[in-house]
Order: structure tokens, then C-alpha cells, then sequence
């Protein structure tokens, strides 16, 4: 299927959870929403009423399966290549934290022991991207802070650490598309 500049990609990132407002890395943890969380998913609910989508795909975490469903979207497809970045040992650790070991890390430059590197988050997301870009009609995507950045980022034909110019609220919408045959930032973190 050829690549159509009329389709969308419609990003949102889960709702609250208790080590999301706290600042701690969240993977492979699969918390669940807090009762804000949950309130946050099904406000999105109204913003996304009455809009068509061809696909919707949700990150395979608890997390981002409850938004989608309370956002009206029960029936999302789970893809794998959307799971938050892997933090490997820095699992449930703040920046700050890791800091005090690791002056200066950042997600976007420095390694997460045990974890994925970025160009492995970056072939996870390219996959998404793709898979977007050949659909026929706008993609809704349910997944996390640091995927939907990269993802994102690869969007634009840029590399993983461009994300890092991307602050992404919890419960927010954002949209990709284009700007003529350029790919393009819709909407970011409303």
C-alpha cells in the first residue's frame, strides 16, 4: 500500500499512575491508573468521539489498555513495538536518583543498564511508524512518555534524542501528520 499524505497519527499518553507523578522510570512495571488516572482516560474520551480511525493500537502495559479502554477504545490492538523504553536496572528510579551515581544521565544520551539502547527503542518505533504511514485513514495510538516521543521524533525523520525537546503530559493528545508531503507536529501534548 502507497504511502498517502492524508493520514494522521493520533498519540495518547496514558493516564496518571502512582510513579508517573512521582517522576520514577516505568517499563516493564505494569501498574494501574490511579482513580485521577482513570479520570483523566475517560475525559479523552469526548475529544475523540465522532473522529474516525482505521487503526488503534495500544502498548501491551495495563496502563495504556485501561486509558484506552475508558477513552472508548476497548478494542485497541496490542502491539509489542509500542511498550515504553526499557530501563533495564534504572526501573523504578527518579533522574534525580539515578543522578547521584550518574552525574548528568539523561534517557536521550546515556545508557539504562540491563535496558534497551536507543537504536533499539528507534527500530521498535520505526516499525509503528510505518505501519501509520501505510494505513488508509488516521492511526490512534495509546502508549507512554518516552515511546511517543521517540516515535515522534522518527516521525520526523529525526533521531531518538530529538524526543528529548518533546515534554509529554500524561493523558495528553497529540497528532502527527503533514505539512503538504512534510512530515509534521499537528498537535503536541494538548
Amino acid at each position: 500500500m502507497a504511502e498517502t499524505v492524508e493520514n494522521r497519527v493520533w498519540l495518547v499518553r496514558h493516564g496518571p499512575t502512582a510513579w508517573s507523578t512521582t517522576g520514577q522510570h516505568t517499563s516493564v512495571t505494569d501498574l494501574p491508573l490511579l482513580p485521577e488516572g482513570e479520570e483523566a482516560a475517560r475525559a479523552l474520551a469526548p475529544r475523540l468521539a465522532g473522529l474516525d480511525f482505521a487503526a488503534v493500537l495500544t502498548s501491551p502495559r495495563l496502563r495504556a489498555r485501561r486509558t484506552a479502554a475508558l477513552a472508548g477504545f476497548g478494542d485497541a490492538e496490542v502491539d509489542e513495538d509500542l511498550a515504553e523504553w526499557g530501563y533495564g536496572s534504572y526501573e523504578g528510579r527518579t533522574t534525580a536518583e539515578i543522578r547521584e551515581t550518574v552525574p548528568g544521565w539523561s534517557i536521550w544520551k546515556d545508557p539504562a543498564p540491563g535496558g534497551e539502547t536507543a537504536a533499539e527503542v528507534a527500530a521498535r518505533l520505526d516499525r509503528v511508524v510505518a505501519r501509520a504511514r501505510t494505513t488508509v485513514g488516521d492511526t490512534l495510538v495509546f502508549a507512554h512518555g518516552h515511546s511517543l516521543r521517540v516515535l515522534a521524533a522518527r516521525w520526523l525523520g529525526q533521531p531518538v534524542a530529538m524526543g528529548r525537546f518533546l515534554r509529554l503530559d500524561t493523558a495528553t493528545v497529540s497528532v502527527l501528520g503533514y505539512e503538504r508531503e512534510a512530515p509534521a507536529v499537528l498537535r503536541w501534548n494538548a
